[in-house]
């Protein structure tokens, strides 16, 4: 009964602190099957848009096995407004330093990596945006990476 009861303590002190993330918008995960990213394979997230005022950050977030085998991640990223424009760019994720240390957070065999991908960004339009994000390193089928991310946060 002590057990249950320090777990429910510990699940509305996590939710407060959900909570408590105000200037968060957008903050989803999708997972990798196996950990295999195929180059055709696209991570898609639909981002509602109602708040055409303020701007915001975008992130990248990327779960990765510490058996990856490279530093870094290279991602192809097109983003689509409501209506059908669309710009594509190419962003390097950097997931351990030169030496080889991870750049991430977490313990066991996964780490956590968070990066800013763009600053001070305008949604035009409200609506549906789209975004999808593809990795764009040389292997076909890349091992190593676990879960794809998006966080989007109004800036202060």
């Amino acid at each position: 009964m002590k057990y249950f009861f320090q777990l429910f303590l510990v699940g509305i002190l996590l939710s407060a602190l959900w909570a408590c993330d105000v200037n968060r918008v957008f903050d989803k995960y999708h997972s990798i099957d196996q950990t295999t990213w195929s180059q055709d394979s696209l991570v898609m997230f639909n981002i509602p848009v109602t708040d055409t005022t303020h701007n915001h950050n975008l992130y990248i977030n990327i779960r990765n096995s510490i058996d990856y085998n490279y530093s870094n991640l290279w991602l192809f990223i097109q983003i689509e407004q409501p209506g059908g424009m669309a710009i594509k760019d190419t962003f390097e994720m950097v997931l351990a330093d030169p030496a080889g240390k991870w750049l991430g957070h977490g313990f066991g065999g996964l780490k956590n990596r968070q990066a800013l991908y763009r600053s001070n960004v305008y949604f035009p339009h409200s609506g549906e945006y789209k975004i999808a994000i593809q990795q764009g390193m040389r292997e076909k089928n890349l091992k190593g990476i676990s879960d794809v991310g998006l966080r989007i946060e109004k800036t202060n």
